[in-house]
């Protein structure tokens, strides 16, 4: 029998991301209005010097601004998380947790989506709607091996992307959480539902529109990815 949640947690790890965090969150106030249970959302803000706490207060009481000096997007999506389990105490069975990325923009139907799919973690997909840093050619070639990853896996896709996820709250805390790692921290978590044999559902349709920008804030993340494809045509 399908779990039904209580309530749903969204976390956000920023770092020196004044710029893009209000539309950021916007996306994800409207989200949070098309479900019928409370949402809190949390932003972690990492080591951040561009004045990003004064957006603090200005997209509601469920929308909560924490900050840390870490330096790793892995322990800031940790401490997201522990804040959140800290301050609702709910049971963890009945929570949904969801993360994405300050520059990033979910649709309407992100939460309803994952939280309809019964399983204990939602990966979904991103698409770019802004190129303008990468020319043509990388653009075909980045395209070309984002369809093909999907459909070499045979069904679903085979992304990871700590913009667009979400799992069930007990499953998250049995495997041990985010880990405290500069890049890849999605990669492993993921890794280890899959290794606890928890049920993972790949959603092609669920897309996050996120950024093409080829300075990124983790070391080995999605801008450095970006950033190989143009400069080698090398795409993973």
């Amino acid at each position: 029998m399908p779990v039904t949640f209580d309530r749903a947690v969204v976390v956000i790890p920023a770092h020196d991301e004044a710029d893009k965090l209000p539309q950021c969150l916007k996306a994800i106030v409207t989200a949070a209005a098309c479900l019928d249970i409370p949402v809190l959302t949390v932003v972690v803000l990492d080591a951040c010097t561009d004045g990003s706490a004064a957006l603090a207060g200005r997209f509601g009481a469920d929308v909560h601004f924490v900050e840390v000096d870490a330096k790793n997007v892995g322990a800031a999506r940790a401490a997201g998380f522990t804040y959140a389990r800290r301050v609702l105490d709910d049971d963890d069975s009945r929570v949904w947790y969801a993360t994405t990325d300050a520059d990033s923009r979910v649709d309407p139907d992100w939460l309803v989506r994952q939280m309809a799919a019964d399983v204990d973690m939602v990966l979904g997909v991103v698409r770019i709607t802004n190129w303008q840093n990468l020319s043509a050619a990388s653009v075909r070639r980045y395209l070309a091996a984002y369809r093909a990853k999907s459909e070499r896996r045979g069904g679903g896709h085979g992304h990871v992307h700590g913009a667009n996820m979400g799992f069930r709250a007990d499953s998250y805390w049995a495997i041990g959480g985010f880990a405290a790692l500069a890049s890849r921290e999605d990669v492993d978590l993921v890794r280890r539902f899959e290794r606890d044999g928890r049920r993972i559902h790949r959603d092609p349709e669920l897309s996050v529109e996120t950024s093409a920008r080829r300075e990124g804030r983790a070391p080995k993340g999605f801008a450095n990815y970006l950033r190989g494809v143009a400069r080698r045509g090398d795409v993973a």
